[in-house]
């Protein structure tokens, strides 16, 4: 069982059955066998623990110390709706019950459960606020908040997944629009635009995404965008874009980042419709190397998928687009969050049981067997059943995928989570270990010194043949107004 669970004992079992549990995705019902304990956790397993073993790795896990129930006899009879917050985000979970009976005795326990927690982490708070006012009178944290995560370096591949950290970048203390010549647009999306401008005062060129600030309040994606500004500002590695500035204007948000004018890896792969295994173990490994870096800060990357990764002009990876990073996400932690690409969803996201970070192994998974076969592994037109492909299907391999191939593809493609290549905690280490990759120069890579195997026919810093759909600025309009 996992280790955030490993506290719970028999003894607290409030109450247990198999219950119906609706999907949250696939709309189906799934009968779970329920455990709720009498600190407010709700875990739901396949089959019913067996009472002298442990309790294996829970599909469900909910916490429920502050919860509404509502009854329901429609469209099923003996149903139920449990409404709790589960993180920051208040969530509800819909069951049924084999009779009215049943029913009731799980809205009763819950209830109980529900009131007892809330007594207790209201006495707790009391507790705790006396405690401050005589034991520390500024009400300051004992936390030392500049502890960082402890780096072993006593193995090569250690000391090539946690890289130094280069030098902060500078940055001026007062950025504007004005400060920039505005030339093409790169992209255009839901919350705004990518445009290639070049700054005044150092004539280089940069990428800036400009998000307008109503969508971001309306769609409620502010969590989102602070977090994408936070992990841009904290982490800069070889393979990362690296941001330059961030600051807002009246109605925008901007970021200026480093421009790759290699454009996307989708465009590449839509000219070659396919890519060999050698381009694709070089790819693989700068992506496994940034993705290493980023699970070592405790950050979950949650969009890995071709649209995401660019190539710089030389044909180094560049990945992208750090909006649905999840941080403080350490080995063992989970989360819960719907988010990401539908073509790129791990089972475990999809069938609405917390995760871990190797869903971003199996995004990982996706993307190169994109590459190697020129299609994605799993794909239909409607959302459901693509939902279900995912959660249920075979992989399929072309016969002209090496045996290697085909390990690393079937290790990263994983359902079960636990089993998933790159899960341990090992992490990137692990991945780094795969035949695939037996003659990766680890650290040659890191310091970009392999040749890629492409490099991006760019004629000049400002061709932008290789993004799709790029147009020209109105030169001259003012582009707060005009975006």
């Amino acid at each position: 069982m996992s280790t955030e669970n490993a506290h719970l004992q028999k003894e607290d079992i409030v109450i247990e059955s198999w219950l119906h549990k609706k999907g949250e995705h696939i709309r189906n019902w799934r009968p779970r066998y329920f455990i709720l304990f009498r600190d407010g956790t709700l875990l739901g397993f396949r089959s019913k623990p067996k009472e002298d073993q442990p309790l294996p790795e829970p599909l469900n896990n909910f916490m429920i110390r502050d919860a509404a129930t509502v009854c329901l006899d429609k469209p099923r009879p003996n149903m139920f709706i449990v409404r709790c917050l589960q993180w920051t985000t208040v969530i509800e979970r819909t069951f049924y019950a084999d009779s009215a009976d049943f029913r009731q005795m799980w809205i009763e326990a819950i209830q109980a459960v529900s009131s007892h927690n809330r007594l207790k982490e209201n006495a707790g708070n009391t507790s705790m606020q006396e405690e401050d006012t005589n034991g520390n009178p500024s009400g300051e944290s004992d936390v030392n908040m500049d502890a960082t995560s402890t780096r072993s370096d006593n193995d090569f591949e250690s000391t090539v997944m946690n890289i130094d950290e280069p030098e902060e970048v500078p940055r001026k203390n007062t950025v504007t629009m004005d400060d920039f010549d505005f030339l093409k647009v790169l992209g255009q999306g839901t919350f705004g635009k990518v445009i290639l401008c070049r700054e005044k005062s150092s004539d280089k060129l940069y990428a800036i995404k400009i998000i307008r600030k109503e969508m971001v309040v309306d769609r409620s994606e502010v969590a989102h965008t602070l977090t994408e500004n936070r992990v841009l500002y904290a982490c800069v590695h070889p393979f990362l874009t690296l941001l330059k500035y961030s600051f807002q204007a009246q109605y925008h948000i901007c970021f200026v980042m480093e421009f790759a004018n290699g454009g996307e890896l989708f465009t590449h792969l839509q000219r070659c419709k396919t890519f060999s295994e050698a381009r694709t173990r070089f790819y693989g490994s700068e992506i496994i190397l940034a993705l290493g870096y980023l699970h070592h800060r405790n950050i979950v990357y949650r969009d890995m998928k071709l649209e995401n990764l660019l190539l710089d002009r030389d044909g180094h990876i560049k990945i992208t687009d750090f909006g649905l990073c999840k941080e403080e996400i350490k080995y063992g932690d989970k989360t819960s969050t719907f988010c990401g690409t539908p073509e790129y969803l791990a089972p475990e996201v999809i069938e609405d049981i917390d995760y871990d970070r190797s869903v971003d192994w199996w995004g990982v998974g996706v993307v190169m067997y994109e590459m190697m076969c020129g299609r994605l592994p799993f794909s239909a037109k409607e959302n459901g059943k693509l939902f279900e492909l995912i959660t249920t299907c075979d992989l399929k391999f072309p016969n002209r995928l090496s045996p290697e191939a085909v390990t690393l593809l079937s290790g990263l493609l994983e359902r079960v989570p636990a089993k998933r290549l790159g899960a341990g905690p090992d992490d990137a280490r692990e991945v780094s270990r795969a035949e695939f990759f037996k003659d990766v120069d680890w650290e040659a890579t890191l310091r970009k010194e392999v040749e890629p195997p492409f490099k991006p026919n760019v004629m000049s810093e400002t061709d932008t043949s290789f993004f799709d759909r790029v147009r020209y600025v109105s030169i001259l309009l003012k582009v707060s107004e005009a975006i």
